[in-house]
């Protein structure tokens, strides 16, 4: 494991040893970042390796959404591999960076595409302004998913997270900041990378578009419930035209394929890019009945089944295994013998959702917008809508995908933890210390500046 510092240094030596046809072979290690990138092309090379750190099993591969869902209402952890045991009864160790140097290594990366002046690099300077406003739409998702994890904002707190905005600066041992400011970096990176970016060059969801910068604004601002901006931002997604609900008939099938138009972006992978046993398929189930290949740890709760109404399309994700007793997510990711399945991570069905809940919030109609939702599953049509029922549908259609944490958090719920048999062990009343990732041991040890979270 490494601290801020030591990814920071290991990003400007792997940056400087590129091999990309267009850098010049003879580059040594000690020269300079800024030398080693001559053209829009090189700005490409680098943008299009972001997208491999996030898909990590240690990131979006698997651990950020299975660990959100284990410490939820919707989900445990069975031990049936000792996987994410701990973490389904809040018993974390320092000693573990869960996200923290993914992230951070990310974020680096990220500031290298960032930093970069276009004025100097050959090639199309439009273009390279667009892989600017990407980079900088994944810095602001990489510190929201920092802040969300080991900031304070639910442990009784002001502490966010160190702002890293350079990859070669002299703050290599940063402090904290706080939860305000680290929300106002997210937002200025968002609304920055949208100005700058020209949607002509969205081609393939796989890489970050202009829109997901707005899809990602409304993310962030229903968590800290600024309304208002979840409303605008939403707003610009639904306007552009380029989106649509997944309809009743496709849903089931529409996660066995790539794409679609309800995907904004989503993380690839394939027959030959695969995390094969470290993939999400691999922790929710096994291959089938009589065939144990997967871990299957990540366990659904008994009670899920009874969320949906008998025609909700949504109940073909669930499944059992096991001679029936076992309740599984079945359908989400299905391809457990590999992981090829593509991995969502911003849909247009989220986006509506947030929007409902900005309206209800703000004194507005919601009702024919979460309708866009409940008439595409196959549910009755709503009359009237409250708060309670947009958490039970973004509930319903987030499962398994790594929300429903954040939602119970940023609503202030108290958390039942169960144990490896679905016995309730315990609850967490909010707030509370164990709402907040302990801060890795290698950076509290590396960096005296670096403030632990409490209780750990």
């Amino acid at each position: 494991m490494k601290n801020i510092k030591y990814i920071i240094g290991a990003v400007i030596l792997f940056i400087t040893a590129c091999t990309t046809e267009d850098l010049d072979p003879t580059l040594s290690e000690n020269k300079e970042t800024d030398e080693a990138i001559t053209s829009v092309d090189n700005l490409y090379s680098l943008a299009s390796g972001l997208y491999d750190i996030l898909t990590e099993s240690e990131y979006y591969g698997r651990d950020l959404i299975a660990v959100n869902e284990v410490r939820s209402d919707n989900c445990f952890s069975n031990g049936n591999s000792g996987r994410f045991t701990t973490q389904s009864s809040f018993l974390y160790s320092s000693s573990n960076d869960f996200i923290w140097d993914n992230a951070y290594n990310l974020i680096a990366n990220c500031n290298i595409v960032i930093n970069q002046d276009l004025s100097t690099l050959e090639g199309d300077s439009d273009y390279g302004s667009y892989l600017q406003g990407q980079a900088l739409i994944i810095r602001a998702l990489a510190h929201y998913d920092l802040l969300k994890t080991y900031g304070q904002q639910h442990a009784d707190g002001d502490l966010g997270v160190p702002i890293m905005t350079e990859y070669d600066g002299d703050n290599l041992d940063p402090s904290r900041n706080t939860i305000e400011e680290t929300k106002a970096q997210i937002y200025s990176d968002v609304e920055t990378a949208f100005d700058m970016m020209d949607s002509s060059y969205d081609d393939s969801n796989v890489f970050v578009g202009k829109y997901v910068a707005k899809a990602l604004e409304s993310r962030v601002a229903i968590y800290f419930e600024d309304w208002d901006r979840a409303l605008a931002a939403a707003e610009e997604v639904i306007n552009s035209g380029l989106y649509s609900v997944i309809d009743a008939d496709s849903y089931v099938s529409s996660w066995s394929s790539d794409g679609g138009s309800n995907v904004l972006f989503e993380l690839a992978f394939s027959a030959t890019d695969n995390l094969s046993s470290s993939s999400l398929a691999y922790i929710y189930r096994y291959a089938s009945d009589d065939d144990d290949d997967g871990y299957g740890d990540v366990q659904a709760m008994s009670d899920v089944f009874d969320l949906y109404d008998e025609d909700d399309v949504r109940l073909g994700i669930l499944g059992y295994q096991l001679d029936g007793t076992v309740l599984r997510n079945m359908n989400k990711f299905p391809d457990t013998s590999t992981g090829t399945d593509n991995i969502p991570l911003f849909r247009y069905e989220e986006v509506i959702l947030n929007y409902a809940e900005a309206l209800l919030e703000t004194g507005a109609d919601a009702v024919s917008t979460l309708n866009m939702i409940a008439l595409n599953r196959g549910e009755e049509a709503y009359t009237s809508v409250t708060k309670d029922d947009i958490l039970l549908e973004r509930r319903k259609e987030l499962i398994f995908e790594g929300f429903r944490f954040d939602d119970m958090m940023r609503t202030e719920s108290d958390v039942d933890y169960y144990n490896s048999t679905e016995t309730l062990s315990g609850t967490l009343t909010y707030p509370n210390n164990l709402f907040a990732y302990p801060i890795t041991d290698d950076e509290i040890d590396a960096n005296s500046n670096m403030v632990q979270n409490d209780g750990y």
